[in-house]
C-alpha cells in the first residue's frame, strides 16, 4: 500500500468525527491517555509544532508518511511492526517490521491559543476501525497531552488478538506521550 492509494480510500467505520465530542460509538473499545509534557509557552509551542508535522509518530518508532501537515483531509499511512511495539534499537533505527499497513485520514483539527491538536479516522485496510485524536493543551499546571481512541477490530488477524491489541494501543499511546514529552522539552 502507498500514500498515493488512499486518495479514493473510504473509512472503515461510520461514527466519523466522535473523538471530537468524546463520544464512543456501541461496540467499540475506548482508550484514554493523559500525560503532562512540562510547563511553558516554548513547550506547548513545540508540542504542537511536532504533533501537527507527524514528527510525534516517526519519533515514537512508527514510520509514517502524509499528504502534508496534519489538516482535515490529509491522508496518513504509518506501518505497524515490531520496532513499535517492544522498542527501538539505541541507533533509533526501528527494529524488524511487521509490515502491517496503518492507512488514515485526518478528520478534524484544532489550533486555539490553549489547544491544538487533530484526529484521524482509519482507512479501508487499516487493522483496526475507528478513530484517534492526540490534543496538546495549556493548562494551570502546566502543558498536556491527551490520547482518546475508539476502536474495534476490522480484519481478522486483529480480532484474533483480542486484549493483546488494546495492550499495544495503550503502549503505543504512552509511547506517544513519551515522544512527544522529548521532542517539547528539546
Amino acid at each position: 500500500m502507498r500514500l498515493d492509494d488512499l486518495r479514493q480510500a473510504r473509512f472503515n467505520y461510520d461514527a466519523i468525527g466522535s473523538t471530537r465530542y468524546d463520544e464512543t460509538p456501541a461496540g467499540y473499545h475506548r482508550l484514554e491517555h493523559r500525560a503532562r509534557l512540562g510547563a511553558g509557552n516554548e513547550v506547548f509551542q513545540r508540542a504542537g509544532e511536532a504533533l501537527m508535522t507527524w514528527r510525534m509518530q516517526r519519533r515514537a518508532g512508527l514510520p509514517f508518511t502524509a499528504d502534508g501537515r496534519a489538516d482535515a483531509g490529509v491522508n496518513a499511512l504509518g506501518q505497524l511492526g515490531v520496532g513499535m511495539v517492544v522498542g527501538r534499537l539505541r541507533t533509533a533505527v526501528p527494529l524488524a517490521l511487521v509490515g502491517l499497513p496503518i492507512p488514515c485520514r485526518v478528520v478534524w483539527t484544532v489550533e486555539e491559543p490553549d489547544r491544538i491538536g487533530f484526529a484521524y479516522g482509519s482507512l479501508q485496510g487499516h487493522p483496526e476501525a475507528g478513530e484517534e485524536s492526540f490534543v496538546v493543551t495549556r493548562e494551570v499546571g502546566g502543558i498536556y497531552f491527551t490520547v482518546k481512541a475508539y476502536s474495534r477490530a476490522a480484519a481478522w488477524y486483529a480480532r484474533l488478538g483480542g486484549p493483546a491489541t488494546r495492550t499495544v494501543q495503550r503502549l503505543a499511546a504512552r509511547r506517544y506521550a513519551n515522544s512527544l514529552r522529548r521532542l517539547a522539552v528539546q
